[in-house]
C-alpha cells in the first residue's frame, strides 16, 4: 500500500475522550424518546416507508456525490460487493471505524445497491438530526431490559430475512482518528446468533490538498476500503466463536486501513479501554 494511503492526520482539532467508546459530540435535546418494548425500532408504517424511500432516492442521485466531494472520497474494493453479492443478499453485518459524521453516506455509496440499516446512538434520536437518522435507516440502541429484548428480536428478524445491518463497533465517532479503537462485541454477537458473515470496511486517510487544508480546514481526505466476508470458526467451542470473530474483524479492519494489527495502538476488544496519546 502506498504511503499516501497510510497518512495519519494527527489532528488536535477534536477533544477525543479518555474512554475509547465515549462521544465528544454534544447533542442538544429537542425531544425525549422512550425506547421500550413498544418503540418501532424498524418503522413499517406506510407514511414512514414512503418518506424513507424518498430520502434514499435523493441520497442516491445527489447527496452521495456531494458527500464524495466533501470528504475527498475514494472507494476501493467495490469488486467485493459484486463478487459476494449472492452471500450478501442473504443477510450480513458490516463493521467499520467511525471517523466522520457523514461517513455512513460514504458507506452507502460503497455498497450500493444495498440498502442497509445501522445501529445508532440513542442520543442521536433526541437531537436535531433525529428524523434524518431514522429515515437513513438508524435503529436506536435501547438500555432498558424490555426495550433491549424487543430490539434484539426486531434486529434478528431483519437479518434473518436477508437484511444488511451496519454497526460501528468502536461505539462512537472520532473524526480523523487513525488507530482502530477496541471493538464491542455486538457485531459478532448478531453474526453468530444469526449465522451470518461480517463484512469488514475501513476508512484510511490521504493528505489534503492545499485548498482543502487551508480554506476548508480539513486535515485529510478519506478512502473507504471494502473487504471480504468473515465467518465464524465452527471448529471452536460456541462460547469462543464470538470473541474469535470480533478479533479477526478488528485485525482485518486494521489491515484495510493500512495498519499492521500488531502495531495498532489498541487491543481488539473493548475492556473499559482508555485513549492512547501517541502524538
Amino acid at each position: 500500500m502506498k504511503n499516501q494511503e497510510t497518512f495519519d492526520p494527527k489532528t488536535k482539532k477534536y477533544p477525543y475522550p479518555e474512554d475509547t467508546s465515549s462521544h465528544y459530540i454534544k447533542i442538544k435535546e429537542k425531544h425525549k424518546i422512550v425506547l421500550d418494548k413498544n418503540y418501532p425500532y424498524i418503522d413499517k408504517s406506510k407514511s414512514f416507508v414512503f418518506k424513507q424511500k424518498l430520502v434514499r432516492f435523493v441520497i442516491r442521485i445527489l447527496v452521495i456525490y456531494l458527500n464524495k466531494i466533501k470528504l475527498g472520497l475514494k472507494i476501493k474494493g467495490r469488486k467485493n460487493i459484486r463478487k459476494y453479492k449472492e452471500v450478501l443478499n442473504k443477510g450480513v453485518i458490516s463493521c467499520c471505524n467511525h471517523v466522520n459524521f457523514w461517513d455512513y453516506l460514504a458507506i452507502l455509496d460503497g455498497i450500493r445497491p444495498f440498502k442497509p440499516r445501522y445501529l445508532a446512538w440513542a442520543r442521536n434520536l433526541e437531537g436535531e438530526n433525529a428524523t434524518l437518522v431514522r429515515l437513513t435507516g438508524g435503529i436506536p440502541i435501547p438500555t432498558s431490559f424490555d426495550g433491549t429484548k424487543e430490539f434484539i428480536k426486531v434486529v434478528d428478524n431483519f437479518i434473518q430475512k436477508g437484511g444488511w445491518l451496519h454497526i460501528y463497533p468502536e461505539g462512537s465517532m472520532w473524526e480523523y482518528y487513525k488507530p482502530i479503537r477496541p471493538f464491542k462485541r455486538g457485531a459478532s454477537h448478531f453474526a453468530i446468533r444469526n449465522n451470518k458473515p461480517i463484512l469488514p470496511l475501513a476508512f484510511s486517510y490521504r493528505k489534503p490538498g492545499l485548498i482543502r487544508k487551508k480554506l476548508f480546514h480539513q486535515p485529510g481526505r478519506y478512502t473507504l476500503h471494502i473487504g471480504v466476508p468473515l465467518y465464524k470458526d465452527e471448529s471452536l467451542p460456541i462460547d469462543k466463536q464470538e470473541e474469535d470473530l470480533i478479533i479477526r474483524c478488528h485485525q482485518e479492519i486494521c489491515r484495510l486501513a493500512g495498519i499492521d494489527p500488531k502495531e495498532n495502538q489498541y487491543e481488539p476488544i473493548y475492556n473499559n479501554s482508555k485513549r492512547v496519546d501517541y502524538y
